[in-house]
């Protein structure tokens, strides 16, 4: 191995016939791994960034990848590591980063599909909404892990995996990677800063807004949030451009055209019941009206692009059954750089998953009727399998952040609820057992995505797949503690939907 150069051409490139790549560490190596230097800052990070991507994502309606985050940061920390006389491998500082970047996917299932539930008055609690966090994320990791050869291996220059990629040049390139942190930890100063400033001495105020001349009921404003640029700094201008033109169509178009159409009524106007729409202020027709009609552009935006990627994901489903075939009959001993968790285990922690969808009742919360949990566990296991495929594959070609898991779980909501309507339920509980349906689903076609870039991460050093794997679940299991706590903490000092 040369440590004084990066990744090599055949990174970026599609190997020839019957030659393979040669990792950054070779297969021959075995440098540390997975060792409690890894794992632990591995563990805080996920953590730390888990509860910020779940508030960021309640605020901003989005969530960020953190594996480039968090590869910086894990370059960081092992360069105090080694400051302090505990040098850590290059490998061991790519497992910390693979535990800590799968909080962002689980944030991203549970916060956009579990608050409906405190919105319908059913509050769940933090042991199911754990559970489901759990078994979603476990899911996502153990279906890709028999995916992992062909889409990651033999895909190789077909599929960039951009996240994936970009992650091992900021881990192989440390000096570059400890500049970029030094950027981290001065924004950190900055905003607190700014937060210091604006919202505890609040010298200047953190909200500014005032009406429109001639259009009724028009207002605009402005809220001063240190996080909120930093979305918008990695999102970049053409989506911030689209969230900031959305914003205005509601605030100049949407509003004054309703206070215009509603300004001779009398009688208040579903889903209002007490006042007319002239006596309600901008701020409550966006809440009695606006709201719904952004629900349904997100909605129909979710079926469109779902149905944009129908001959994709059927494309990614046959292959995906092909090589699960191919993979339950290699007997062959592997190389290091080739060795997945068995196929057994995998068996058996999906069978162990469905079993506790089934027989522990606290998973769907409110639903008592055990037909109902092990139609559910099926519904969940069967999307879950068909979409973590997809979302593999996917995020291969354009990245996680436009993995259209949104679409996935409207197609897995709306499958769900067909059946539920078949089968006669259709009162609260099936409405409840379908959104968590849609939960579990959602969260393991994002921790798919997250993990299919992270083995592509670890195919490229020449990580061992069977660790990183592991470490995946861990990162699963740690965080998602994390992340629902940070939801039920907003919503009892903010209210969800506030």
């Amino acid at each position: 191995m040369d440590t004084t150069k990066g990744l090599s051409k055949q990174a970026y490139e599609p190997i020839p016939e019957g030659s393979s790549y040669d990792p950054y560490i070779p297969a021959s190596e075995s440098p540390f791994e997975f060792t409690f230097k890894a794992i632990i800052p591995g563990i805080f990070f996920g953590v730390i960034f888990g509860a910020a991507n779940a508030y960021l994502g309640l605020q901003a309606g989005l969530t960020i990848s953190t594996s480039i985050p968090i590869a910086v940061m894990t370059v960081a920390a092992f360069r105090v590591f080694k400051a302090a006389g505990a040098r850590g491998t290059l490998l061991e500082a790519n497992l910390a980063q693979t535990v800590g970047s799968s909080s962002s996917s689980v944030a991203s299932g549970v916060i956009f599909t579990l608050p409906a539930l405190f919105m319908w008055g059913f509050d769940p609690g933090l042991l199911q909404m754990t559970l489901l966090a759990m078994c979603g994320g476990l899911l996502g990791v153990l279906f890709m892990i028999p995916l992992r050869a062909y889409l990651i291996d033999r895909e190789h220059g077909k599929l960039p995996y951009p996240e994936g990629t970009a992650c091992a040049e900021v881990l192989v390139a440390s000096e570059v990677g400890g500049a970029k942190a030094n950027n981290v930890f001065l924004a950190l100063g900055v905003s607190a800063l700014f937060k210091f400033v604006f919202s505890w001495l609040k010298i200047l105020p953190a909200k500014v807004h005032g009406a429109v001349p001639f259009l009724p009921k028009a207002e605009i404003g402005m809220k001063m949030s240190p996080a909120l640029f930093g979305v918008g700094f990695i999102l970049g201008p053409r989506i911030g451009a689209i969230m900031v033109g959305g914003g205005l169509l509601s605030a100049l178009v949407i509003i004054p055209a309703i206070a215009w159409w509603g300004s001779g009524r009398t009688e208040p106007f579903y889903p209002e019941t007490v006042r007319t729409i002239s006596e309600m202020s901008s701020h409550d027709l966006w809440n009695r009206y606006v709201r719904y009609i952004g629900a349904g552009a997100v909605a129909a935006a979710g079926i469109i692009t779902l149905c944009r990627s129908v001959p994709t994901m059927i494309e990614s489903f046959k292959i995906g059954t092909r090589q699960l075939s191919a993979r339950i009959g290699e007997t062959a001993p592997q190389i290091r750089t080739a060795r997945d968790l068995p196929l057994r285990y995998v068996g058996l922690g999906i069978a162990g998953i469905a079993a506790v969808l089934t027989f522990v009742p606290q998973a769907f919360g409110t639903v008592e009727s055990f037909p109902m949990r092990f139609v559910a566990a099926i519904c969940v296991i069967v999307f879950a399998f068909f979409f973590v495929t997809v979302a593999s594959r996917i995020v291969g070609l354009v990245g996680v952040t436009s993995n259209p898991t949104s679409g996935m779980t409207i197609a897995a909501l709306l499958g769900t609820a067909t059946m539920f309507r078949i089968l006669g339920w259709t009162d609260d509980t099936g409405m409840v057992a379908t959104l968590t349906v849609g939960c579990v689903v959602a969260i393991a076609a994002s921790i798919a995505g997250d993990t299919s870039q992270d083995l592509k991460t670890g195919f490229l050093l020449g990580a061992t797949p069977r660790r990183q794997q592991l470490g995946e679940l861990i990162g699963v299991i740690t965080s998602a503690t994390a992340v629902c706590a940070t939801v039920l903490l907003l919503d009892q000092s903010l209210g969800l939907g506030s």
